[in-house]
C-alpha cells in the first residue's frame, strides 16, 4: 500500500495544482473558439481569457498557434 492512498489532503493539493494549469491543447482549443467567434485568430493570450481558466502565463501565440509547454 502506498502512503499517498491515505494522505487525502496531499492528493487533493496535487490535483488542484494540476487542474489549475492550462495545457497546450486547451490553449489551442481556445484559439479555435476565438477564431470561430471573431473570424480571425487572436494575437495575444489575453484575448483568450473568456475561453480559459487557470494560469496561461507560460503560453503565447505565434502565427495563430499556441506556443509554450507541451506545444
Amino acid at each position: 500500500m502506498s502512503y499517498a492512498a491515505f494522505n487525502a489532503h496531499g492528493l487533493t493539493g496535487v490535483t488542484v495544482k494540476v487542474a489549475d494549469q492550462v495545457s497546450c491543447r486547451t490553449v489551442e482549443d481556445a484559439i479555435t473558439a476565438y477564431a470561430a467567434q471573431y473570424g480571425t485568430a487572436p494575437t495575444r493570450v489575453a484575448e483568450l481569457r473568456p475561453y480559459l481558466r487557470g494560469d496561461v502565463s507560460a503560453y503565447r501565440i505565434v502565427g495563430g498557434r499556441a506556443a509554450g509547454p507541451g506545444c
